[in-house]
């Protein structure tokens, strides 16, 4: 049964930072591509970035320069560190996973296969 467990969030102060953790169980870690998304209050969920297995990184323009996603194979761990956050931050995080050869847009949602339960993050301004 694959999991993925998501740590991290809360309350921030707007120019402050976060980090989001994401464990994997249940599957070859180095076989996926790890994603984050989020989705704030009445909105569309949005691509954050994606970390592939080779630790190739994507980011959505809303948050590059700003986030970063790493990924620790040894401990089937994917983080999200975010900086400079701003109240548009504000959201539901999410991680997520799909097998390394799919050959699509990282930003594709539905070619993930497995989620992370969400994360609250609320910056105030």
């Amino acid at each position: 049964q694959v999991q993925l467990v998501q740590s991290g969030g809360g309350l921030v102060q707007a120019g402050g930072s976060l980090r989001l953790s994401c464990v994997a169980s249940g599957l070859t870690f180095s076989d996926y591509a790890l994603g984050w998304f989020r989705q704030a209050a009445g909105k569309e969920r949005e691509f954050v970035g994606q970390s592939r297995s080779d630790s190739t990184t994507y980011y959505g323009t809303s948050v590059k320069d700003r986030f970063t996603i790493s990924r620790d194979n040894a401990e089937n761990t994917v983080y999200l560190q975010m900086k400079t956050l701003k109240p548009e931050d504000t959201a539901v995080y999410y991680c997520a996973a799909r097998r390394k050869v799919v050959v699509a847009i990282p930003s594709r949602a539905s070619t993930y296969d497995y989620w992370g339960q969400g994360t609250q993050v609320t910056v105030s301004s």
